[in-house]
């Protein structure tokens, strides 16, 4: 395969689970600021300054409202990473590698801008938010649905699967981070209601409340919470899950070309780094400490994967 195909694939679908993990964000932005309606602006700010865009913004905008960050992450195209750009830089690699897709993949994708595109061509009110985040995602399902039923399991869909894998990985990372990093007033806060209420909301906005309860039989609280998004392997958007995914999908990919390993050795790496922890161990080194060490690592495999499968040729 041409390296240019497979970083089209590749980044195909880290656009679209990165317009997911927008939508994601913005809803826990959204569930937190109704839990602490004194400094709104605060828990805005926080969703900006974890998107990594507060300079972008702030350029812009003189105010941390839902109306201007939602406005700027979903629909301004002057922000190379909302929502509208994401999707329709995705269905533009989709059309560059469409012969390697199947027609079902690329009808989904192709829908999914159209939807959006017209779903988000006029400014945003907080009223429209909830309507359109779930279309966002419900698209982003879709996609998945037709790559995970119509597809060949080849090394189109090994690299379709790390951009997703990767790009979870990064969003699930970042979604902890908006919980820790900004949202808490003091740190006496920290094991109180205000605090196991916003931890719950964060559950809520990776779709995970309802596994949990399956899943774990103690309290809703920050440390059992974070156990679940960073070292269950059974919930799809742990850490622990895309990091056995990035890994399988490496490996496949390194039997089927025989190249050296340099980047499925760093994810081995990564992937140990998650399964040589307990939530107790994560704690002691500092929560915000090692997401951001995590999020670090998944830019550097990235980076890797890119430069050893020449997405540039």
């Amino acid at each position: 395969m041409l390296g240019k195909t497979a970083g089209g694939l590749y980044w195909m679908f880290r656009g679209l689970e990165r317009a997911e993990h927008t939508a994601r964000l913005i809803d826990a932005g959204f569930r937190i600021a109704l839990t602490r309606s004194t400094d709104p602006a605060s828990d805005w700010r926080s969703v900006i300054a974890t998107s990594a865009q507060q300079a972008a913004f702030e350029a812009k905008y003189d105010a941390y409202t839902s109306r201007t960050v939602s406005n700027f992450l979903l629909r301004d195209l002057d922000n190379p990473s909302s929502v509208l750009s994401v999707i329709k830089a995705a269905r533009d690699n989709a059309r560059m590698v469409r012969t390697a897709l199947t027609s079902e993949v690329w009808v989904a994708v192709n829908e999914t801008w159209m939807v959006l595109t017209e779903m988000l061509k006029d400014s945003l009110t907080e009223a429209e938010l909830p309507l359109i985040l779930d279309t966002i995602r419900q698209q982003s399902g879709l996609v998945r649905g037709a790559l995970y039923g119509t597809m060949l399991r080849n090394d189109v869909y090994n690299f379709c699967r790390l951009g997703t894998f990767i790009e979870r990985a990064d969003s699930t990372a970042r979604l902890i981070d908006v919980k820790y990093h900004a949202l808490l007033p003091s740190h006496a806060s920290v094991g109180s209601r205000l605090d196991n209420v916003q931890w719950e909301m964060i559950l809520r906005s990776v779709s995970a409340h309802r596994s949990f309860r399956h899943a774990v039989e103690d309290d809703f609280n920050a440390a059992n919470i974070a156990e679940f998004l960073i070292l269950d392997e059974r919930f799809p958007r742990s850490l622990a899950f895309c990091a056995q995914r990035i890994n399988e999908n490496l490996t496949l990919l390194h039997k089927a070309y025989g190249d050296d390993s340099a980047c499925l050795t760093a994810a081995q790496a990564f992937q140990a780094r998650i399964d040589g922890n307990t939530i107790s161990d994560i704690f002691e080194q500092g929560l915000h400490e090692y997401v951001s060490q995590s999020i670090i690592d998944l830019a550097a495999i990235g980076m890797q994967i890119e430069q050893q499968y020449r997405f540039w040729r």
